[in-house]
């Protein structure tokens, strides 16, 4: 899978719709081989764009979970942690 694309489910405050989109984005770039999409193929792509960022949207607004909201500062935090061990200290 893309490592761009976030888990966006269980966390405090919710995913905006601005990062909705940016998943969906590049989702479909990833599974279209193509940053950017030739004019011929630009509005097919940006209906897929906007077509994941609605289900996405209705998908996370569906989901129930009982454990406890994530922090994202603490995931972030996580995240660098783990960058750290992988490819070494900056």
């Amino acid at each position: 899978m893309c490592r761009n694309i976030r888990t966006l489910h269980n966390f405090e405050p919710h995913a905006t719709s601005e990062e909705v989109h940016a998943a969906a984005l590049q989702y479909v770039r990833k599974i279209s081989g193509s940053t950017k999409p030739s004019k011929a193929n630009q509005e097919a792509f940006d209906e897929a764009v906007h077509e994941i960022a609605h289900i996405t949207q209705h998908l996370l607004d569906s989901l129930v979970t009982q454990a406890p909201p994530k922090d994202r500062e603490a995931e972030a935090a996580k995240a660098r942690a783990r960058a750290a061990v992988r490819y070494g200290a900056a």
